[in-house]
């Protein structure tokens, strides 16, 4: 590993780990910091360098041209296979390697010629320099904004494909914009919070700083080892290679369940063994993709989240779901062990035509009287009843571990007061870069909420969403954007507003679909968006950009991903015949916009039906209320034995919220995802990294993006090459499942279901 004015790796571990002390004040480091000091977190010392040249070029036509191009060709693309069968999703970490050459070949054939703006007198150099870190990085946060979805885009397309209605297009447009950029103005007022505090250390972005570093850094190959950069070359040649046969000639590898291979007539025994279905007894995977798909990369884990995600994990799916299941609660054993989708009292799937009055966008109560109340498979109601525990859970966690600490720097900031403040990454970035001033976040804020009163409240109210919604949304995302922030930015774990934000609207404003879902995207993604854009804020800080270039490329990059993004959809829905209508489509059409029908019984579930039909006594679930107040006491009696032993520190580590969040995952998740994400986690963030932190210091990151990437680019080549042209080989091993049929069957007497037998 390079110097990189880092000097002797060891002696640098050793010397910041004794002079930072870790206390309950985390925001706020000990006064006597002196200015050489590194990060309290070790993983951050370990790979983002403590130098910088404040007069390397950031900002130039290269990042521009390549920035907008690369935001440009993934924003079209991911939106355009969204919608069909075999969707695919290419991800910023492609436009990050392809773009490095491209850079290097602009770098050295353009001419060093100043171009002036005509009517100004701004000046720029066709050729800068040589292509460095810095401007890779600016382009990969260009390429980011165009591989993140647009959320909204869910409302145009089941208006349009699903409900059959029209859409004024700029109604629709200001809905995809608003709900992209309001987030921005909340990601401001935070960023003092969760990008300047060392301790906010966002683990996932140390993936891409050791992979700039990889791509950039001249590295001496030691005798008998590799640099990073040949190291990153065999991985990602060996995933490249090696996902060619999971992702095409033998799709099961990606979950092996050895029990149905054993009891292949047994519902009970492919239930405990099934890794896709079941509780994933003996079941693995030879897919990274499969590692990495539900829970987010294991290596940009901290091993005490790891710990925590996985005993919830354990007493959710072998304690909790197993009693519940045998004693039958909420019919249990009428529906699947683990299954998304909604029953009727009889086992069946969930007729929603029955129940729609479809002219007036509201529940025909005759019809839901005379058909059923909506079931859901154990698994996933106690999902929801979790997902309720581990919100209440993240406010009162942050409040009681981290409250005092983020009230005395609120103080402190605002009464003006100057002070030595973080780690030496957050002093670099205050002497050589001038803050984004907070008028900016607040102009934002003011003109996205103004656009988004008008978006709802003109064009005939087609939204149906009111203005007194659109505030109560955005009341919901800023009481919860810094606690799950903070939990965010120190496990990598992330918790969503999707399911709270249903229940409130479906409680206050009931039997109004589109109300519902745009109230939900309004709270959901502005939050997910402010988090989104304090990450890349974090990127930027440990690369030492500054921050106004930052704001400028994320909010450009924004603004032209969701501008593509809904031109494609719109061009998409209105010129392909009867597009995501599976049953009116022509046979092989590829048009079947996966995904969308799940956003599109939500809107039933939680806007027609409604929360007061699920979850009081007129409904099934009422009991799972008790997990706000289960969630909201969870991390008192830690906080107190913390308290009471304040040199036990590993007391601390005990995360209440992510221990809440383990199995949130599943469904879509599945057992052996969870079970195959802890192997790997605890192999590299503990085994390696306790016995071999050298190693671990120059290759974990490096690995997983190696592996990441490899996958990625072989993926992206099958479906053009391949894929989308003709079909694949037939064989046993064809088939994307774990064999394991059976563990889908319903065990309670008498239930029909085709392909299952009847007890």
């Amino acid at each position: 590993m390079g110097d990189n004015g880092r000097g002797v790796l060891q002696m640098n571990d050793q010397t910041a780990a004794t002079r930072i002390e870790i206390k309950d004040d985390f925001l706020v480091p000990k006064q006597e910091i002196e200015e050489d000091d590194d990060s309290p977190i070790e993983q951050v010392r370990l790979t983002v360098p403590i130098n910088d040249d404040p007069n390397i070029p950031a900002l130039t036509i290269r990042t521009w041209v390549l920035g907008i191009l690369s935001c440009v060709v993934l924003a079209f693309l991911n939106s355009f296979f969204g919608y069909r069968q075999n969707a695919l999703s290419i991800g910023s970490i492609i436009a990050q390697i392809v773009t490095l050459p491209l850079g290097k070949a602009m770098a050295a054939s353009l001419p060093e010629k100043m171009i002036r703006l005509p009517l100004t007198k701004l000046e720029f150099s066709l050729n800068p320099g040589p292509f460095n870190m810095k401007e890779h990085c600016l382009i990969t946060i260009f390429s980011s904004c165009g591989a993140k979805g647009v959320y909204a885009l869910s409302i145009v397309d089941i208006v349009l494909a699903f409900y059959h209605r029209k859409l004024n297009i700029f109604a629709a447009f200001l809905l995809a914009q608003t709900t992209s950029l309001l987030g921005y103005g909340w990601g401001g007022i935070f960023r003092k919070f969760l990008v300047d505090s060392p301790y906010m250390w966002w683990p996932e972005t140390l993936i891409q700083v050791s992979l700039f570093r990889t791509l950039h850094e001249e590295e001496k190959r030691k005798k008998r080892g590799f640099t990073r950069l040949q190291f990153f070359v065999l991985a990602f040649i060996s995933s490249f290679g090696y996902y060619l046969f999971p992702g095409y000639f033998f799709p099961s590898l990606s979950i092996i369940s050895i029990g149905c291979l054993i009891w292949k007539d047994s519902v009970f025994a492919q239930q405990l063994t099934s890794g896709q279905y079941g509780l994933g007894l003996g079941s693995f995977t030879l897919d990274w993709n499969s590692v990495i798909a539900f829970n987010g990369d294991p290596i940009a884990t901290p091993f005490f989240a790891i710990v925590n995600t996985f005993v919830g994990f354990l007493l959710v799916s072998y304690i909790l779901i197993p009693i519940l299941y045998w004693y039958n609660i909420y019919d249990a054993r009428k529906f699947p062990l683990i299954s998304s989708a909604t029953y009727d009292s009889t086992g069946q799937h969930y007729n929603v035509t029955r129940i729609l009055d479809e002219k007036n966008f509201d529940i025909n109560k005759v019809g839901y009287e005379g058909y059923s109340k909506l079931y859901m498979s154990l698994f996933f109601a106690i999902n929801y009843g979790l997902s309720f525990a581990t919100l209440t859970a993240a406010i009162s966690h942050v409040f009681l571990f981290h409250g005092r600490s983020i009230w005395k720097l609120f103080s402190k900031a605002n009464a003006g007061l100057k002070q030595k403040f973080g780690d030496i990454h957050t002093r670099i970035m205050k002497k050589n870069y001038e803050a984004v001033p907070d008028w900016w976040f607040h102009i934002i804020l003011v003109i996205m909420f103004a656009l988004s009163i008008f978006a709802i409240e003109g064009f005939n109210k087609q939204l149906q969403l009111p203005w007194w919604g659109l505030i109560l949304a955005c009341a919901m995302a800023f009481i919860f954007i810094l606690p799950i922030g903070v939990i965010q930015a120190t496990t990598n774990q992330g918790l969503g507003l999707n399911v709270i934000t249903e229940l409130v609207i479906g409680y206050i404003y009931p039997g109004k679909p589109l109300a519902n879902v745009a109230f939900k995207t309004y709270g959901f993604i502005s939050m997910r968006q402010a988090l989104n854009f304090v990450q890349d804020f974090k990127l930027g800080h440990y690369m030492k950009i500054a921050p106004k270039l930052m704001f400028l490329v994320q909010l450009v990059g924004t603004v032209v991903s969701v501008t593509v993004q809904f031109s494609t959809t719109w061009w998409l829905l209105t010129s392909i015949d009867n597009i995501c209508d599976v049953s009116n489509l022509p046979k092989g059409s590829p048009w079947t916009c996966p995904g969308d029908d799940v956003f599109y019984s939500a809107s039933i579930i939680w806007g027609v039906i409604g929360p007061k039909r699920m979850f009081t006594s007129e409904g099934v679930y009422p009991e799972l209320n008790w997990f706000f107040l289960i969630g909201l006491l969870a991390p008192v009696p830690v906080w107190l034995i913390s308290r009471k032993f304040p040199d036990k520190k590993w007391i601390k580590l005990v995360h209440m919220p992510v221990l809440l969040a383990g199995a949130s995952s599943i469904p879509p998740g599945r057992t052996v995802n969870m079970w195959m994400w802890v192997a790997a986690g605890t192999y590299f963030n503990y085994y390696v990294y306790k016995n071999h932190k050298a190693w671990w210091a120059k290759y974990a990151y490096v690995l997983s993006a190696a592996l990441t990437a490899g996958i990625a680019f072989m993926g992206t080549l099958l479906y053009f090459a391949i894929q989308s042209r003709i079909d694949g080989i037939e064989w046993w091993g064809l088939d994307n499942n774990d064999h394991c049929h059976l563990a889908r069957c319903p065990t309670a007497p008498g239930i029909q279901v085709a392909g299952c037998p009847i007890f």
